[in-house]
């Protein structure tokens, strides 16, 4: 198996320092450096031999945070593979994230091997996300989890507004809908879906083209 780059955005030096000894220790992952911000990577990334194959991105730093930046690295650097770590667990930063283009959402606190396992799966299958962070049903992540159900107009058009940064009642007055009927809405296709959450409805929009990144 080939070595895979890793590059570090972290601003605080002793947790990326920790951070990059993790990985190195991975075998067939090596961190080519760290950085303390978006601006000073995408500073680095001028130069090719600087590109990498993953990035593990912070959400909350100074100059350019790790929502801006990956943002910009999906249409500058589209190969490259991003993979948020922060101590953000909120869901609206989530699904900034994921929808800026993140192949993975995992928290600081995350065990070793777990941290081992989400670059093994994102260089493997392009995505990787922990039930800790979503609370999602595996299977709406690595399967169909429409079970062949077809979605009705409103009920795409409802999805495609829940990846906007709108609440539900103002989901509401966007469709002329009262909230008691969005929540209809919602938590029928929950179950139609098998999610449990927001995130979930984001995460089945993306994978199944409703909302592109």
């Amino acid at each position: 198996m080939e070595t895979h780059n890793v590059v570090i955005v972290e601003d605080h030096n002793l947790l990326s320092q920790a951070i990059a000894g993790l990985v190195n220790s991975f075998e067939n992952f090596n961190v080519l450096y760290t950085c303390k911000n978006g601006k000073d990577l995408l500073t680095k990334l001028k130069t090719p031999s600087n590109v990498p194959d993953i990035i593990l991105m912070d959400v909350n730093m100074p100059i350019l945070n790790g929502i801006e930046t990956t943002e910009i690295l999906k249409i500058e650097h589209p190969n490259i593979k991003v993979l948020a770590l922060s101590v953000e667990e909120n869901e609206t930063t989530i699904i900034k994230m994921l929808k800026a283009g993140a192949k993975g959402y995992l928290l600081k606190d995350v065990e070793k091997d777990v941290l081992e396992t989400a670059l093994i799966e994102t260089m493997i299958h392009g995505y990787y996300h922990t039930k800790d962070v979503s609370n999602i049903l595996i299977n709406s992540l690595t399967e169909d989890t429409s079970g062949g159900i077809k979605l009705k107009e409103r009920e795409i058009e409802f999805i495609k507004y829940t990846c906007s940064e709108m609440t539900y009642k103002e989901i509401a007055e966007k469709m002329f809908l009262s909230p008691k009927t969005i929540d209809g809405y919602r938590d029928n296709l929950f179950t139609k879906l098998q999610i449990k959450n927001r995130i979930g409805l984001v995460l089945y929009a993306i994978k199944n083209g409703i909302f592109k990144v």
